[in-house]
Order: C-alpha cells, then sequence, then structure tokens
C-alpha cells in the first residue's frame, strides 16, 4: 500500500519533522534526545495500523518485527562496547592517558596535533563519541584561561574523531550498521584510511597555523590505574577479534560475538570482586594497588549510554516507518538513478551535516540501492566525515558543545567550515581515484 501521496504520510512526515526538530534542540529544550524520536516512532507506526486494519494486520506486524531485530543486533552490539569502555574508565585508563598528556609540559600547538592525532587513532577502536569526549576533558585541562585554544581544539577533536571514526567498523555508527548489513567486509574498511587521513589532515594543517607556540602551566599530578585496568584493556581487544572472527569465519551477527566478548569481561569482573582488598584512599599507591570499592561490571552496564541506545530505537522505527510507506523508494529514486551513486552518496555527507548521520544512514540502508564496493566506502565515509562541517553534525560535535560549553559553539565551528569543507572533498577524491576499482569484491 502506497501511502506518499496520502493524509497518513503527509502527517507521518511531518511528525518526523518536528521528532527531529526536538532533537536538534536538545541543548536548549534539555529534553533528552530519544524522547521525541520513540514518541515519533509510536505515532508515525500508529497513524500507519490505521491504514492496515482490514485483513492485513500482519504485514505491519512483520515489518515492526523486522526492524526490531536491525535494533536489537545494534543495541547488544553497542551495550557491550559501552560497558568496556565504561569499566575502563572506572579503572582510570581514560584519567592516567589525561594525567601524562598534562604533566608533559607540551606547547599549545604539539598539543593541538597530538589531541587531535590521539583521537585519529582511538577513535576506530572505542568510538568517535567517546574519544571526542575523553580528549575534550584533556584540552579543558590544559587550556584553561585559553578560551580561542580550546575551542580550535575541540573542532580538531571533532573533525580527528570523526574521520578516525569512517575506516573501522568500531569507530561510528554509520560504519557498524554498514558492516553489520554485510555490505562491507571488515578489512575492506580499511580502505577508507587514506581518504580519511586526507579528510582530518588538510583542515588540521590550516588550523595548527592560528595556534600559538606559548606553553601552559604544567600540572605535577599524578593518576595511577586502578587494578585490572590493562586486563580489561586486552580483554576488550579479544572481544573485538571475537567478533570479528564470528563474522568473518562462522558466518554469525557481529553482535554475537561481543556479547560472547562480554562474558569474559563479566568472568574477570568477578575475579577482580572476590580477590578485592579494600585499600584506603590515602595509601601510597592507591589507585593500582587497590581499591576502596570492588569492582562491579553490572554497574558499568547501567551506565551505558541509554539515551543514546534509546534514540538509536526511536530513529530506526521513524525512518522504518517512513519506508514502509513508500517515501525511502521515491528518494533513491531521484537521488540514485537521476543523480548517480557517486553524487547521491557525496550529498548524503552534506545532509548529515545537518540533520546527523544517523538517521541519513539508516535510511540509505533501508533504500539499499544497487552500488558496488566502491560506492558503499564512499557513503560510509561521507556519512562518517560529512557531520564534521558543522557542530551539530555529529554526536561527537554536539557532546563537546555541551562539555565546553561557551568555549566550542555553533558559530566558532561554523568559521572553519570551508576548511573542514575542503577536506571533505579532497577525501572523497582520493577515495575515486585510490579504491576506484573495488567493484567485485562484493557479491
Amino acid at each position: 500500500m502506497n501511502l506518499t501521496a496520502h493524509w497518513v504520510g503527509y502527517t507521518a512526515i511531518g511528525v518526523f519533522v518536528l521528532s527531529y526538530a526536538f532533537v536538534i534542540a536538545e541543548e536548549f529544550t534539555h529534553l533528552r534526545k530519544s524522547v521525541p524520536v520513540i514518541l515519533g516512532a509510536g505515532i508515525i507506526w500508529m497513524l500507519i495500523a490505521t491504514q492496515y486494519m482490514n485483513g492485513m494486520n500482519h504485514e505491519t506486524q512483520d515489518a515492526v518485527r523486522h526492524f526490531l531485530v536491525e535494533f536489537a543486533e545494534l543495541f547488544l552490539f553497542l551495550l557491550a562496547a559501552m560497558t568496556y569502555v565504561n569499566s575502563m574508565s572506572e579503572r582510570r585508563v581514560f584519567d592516567a592517558l589525561r594525567s601524562w598528556l598534562v604533566g608533559h609540559g607540551f606547547n599549545y600547538r604539539q598539543l593541538f596535533w597530538i589531541t587531535g592525532i590521539i583521537s585519529f587513532f582511538l577513535s576506530p577502536i572505542i568510538d568517535n563519541l567517546t574519544t571526542a569526549l575523553v580528549m575534550c576533558a584533556v584540552v579543558l585541562a590544559v587550556g584553561q584561561g585559553n578560551k580561542r585554544f580550546i575551542g580550535i581544539a575541540c573542532i580538531n577533536i571533532v573533525v580527528a574523531a570523526n574521520a578516525g571514526g569512517a575506516f573501522s567498523p568500531f569507530g561510528d555508527i554509520t560504519t557498524l550498521m554498514v558492516w553489520q548489513k554485510g555490505f562491507i567486509e571488515f578489512s575492506t574498511f580499511f580502505a577508507l584510511f587514506i581518504p580519511s587521513v586526507v579528510n582530518y589532515i588538510i583542515p588540521a594543517t590550516i588550523m595548527s597555523l592560528a595556534v600559538s607556540r606559548e606553553r601552559p602551566e604544567s600540572s605535577d599530578e599524578l593518576v595511577l590505574m586502578k587494578r585490572g585496568a590493562k586486563r580489561i584493556i586486552f580483554l576488550f581487544a579479544c572481544t573485538i577479534a571475537t567478533a570479528v572472527s564470528f563474522h568473518n569465519f562462522l558466518h554469525l551477527p557481529p553482535f554475537l560475538g561481543m556479547m560472547t566478548g562480554l562474558a569474559y569481561l563479566k568472568i574477570f569482573g568477578h575475579y577482580l570482586a572476590t580477590t578485592h582488598v579494600p585499600t584506603p584512599a590515602d595509601t601510597p599507591g592507591y589507585g593500582q594497588v587497590g581499591d576502596v570499592h570492588a569492582f562491579d561490571s553490572f554497574q558499568a552496564v547501567a551506565r551505558a549510554e541509554w539515551d543514546t541506545l534509546l534514540f538509536f530505537f526511536g530513529v530506526i522505527m521513524c525512518v522504518g516507518g517512513l519506508g514502509f510507506i513508500g517515501y525511502l523508494d521515491v528518494l533513491s529514486n531521484i537521488i540514485y538513478i537521476e543523480l548517480g551513486p557517486t553524487i547521491a552518496n557525496s550529498l548524503v555527507g552534506v545532509i548529515s551535516a545537518i540533520v546527523d548521520n544517523i538517521p541519513v544512514m539508516v535510511a540509505v540502508l533501508q533504500m539499499n540501492p544497487e552500488m558496488d564496493v566502491t560506492q558503499w566506502l564512499l557513503v560510509t565515509l561521507t556519512a562518517g566525515v560529512g557531520g564534521s562541517m558543522l557542530s551539530i553534525g555529529s554526536a561527537a560535535g554536539v557532546a563537546l558543545m555541551g562539555q565546553a560549553r561557551g568555549l566550542y559553539t555553533f558559530f566558532g565551528h561554523l568559521k572553519w567550515m570551508p576548511v573542514i569543507a575542503l577536506g571533505y572533498v579532497a577525501s572523497i577524491w582520493v577515495h575515486l581515484m585510490i579504491n576506484g576499482r573495488y567493484d567485485g569484491i562484493m557479491p
């Protein structure tokens, strides 16, 4: 049943636009972004169901269950990854990294490059959002009293984290969705490494010229990681290897490998809890030899970013509803058939800078246009890095506007949009030059 020209279709579009307007305005309304999209999803499917009540209820039921499976796979994968990241945070892994950087007396330009490069290479492992938050904490610690440095360093971190996340299935939600759908093999993602480097290095080089060589005050604070921190890092690497092996060799969904890896953490967490010896906070070596409180892996699960996870549910259901109505077929015909895949995929990045890359990628995956691997890599790249052009275009940018409120702003980022856009265009050109012959890798 095509409802694109029906009042149900028009109302559904209005509901989605209104829901996403509230998501964009989260910084001002303080309404969690998951709330409007979950409500919008319920309303959209309620509207659809009213047109399928005469003996066609199974059509909507099957569609909802299909999208629920999509969400469940993404949810379980991210839940395992977030639990590991939270466990490393609780064991003070990221605090120790921040302490090391602050205490080495680098000048502002050196810190600009160090935080950017670390963001670029850390993002493929722990995702671009977490990376941006960790490195922003470093910038805020070393840049106290230098608003100009904090602002430009945050822009650099957002660009680096998004670029680094584009060449790894674990670096961004969009890359994860493409990998789990099976459009690109795990190893093939690394073909985007050089385009991602180009995307970051061009704006970073230009922006670094505006950063002074003054040296901030160094800190003598020493942060030691808690007991078991290094072993949890090792188990996280084993978990990633398990997920990749499940997908590549056993042809099982990656989320099953991640949940198996979560069991590694649970077993080790049980060992840490049963062998825990309470240590006073003022004891020399505190944080490394023992802890005041025993490690609890279930607290790490509870500290997962539930607002983000439920946001994905709402987005998948909203976009799924619009696709069920027929709008995604119309959109696919307009941009992928009439404009061609290269222009269409390049526009995906521009749109993601305005709307956010997650719903845009969900829409592309549900359209499922006929494309070779070169084009699937292109849309993965553009959706991942296109959001860097505006501060509201990626989760990393939105999060940093809240963390560095008043220091990293929409208009401060907008001032550097031309050089970021230059990196965006250059990365597309480099990708097409280097990876233009990837046809045939995937069936």
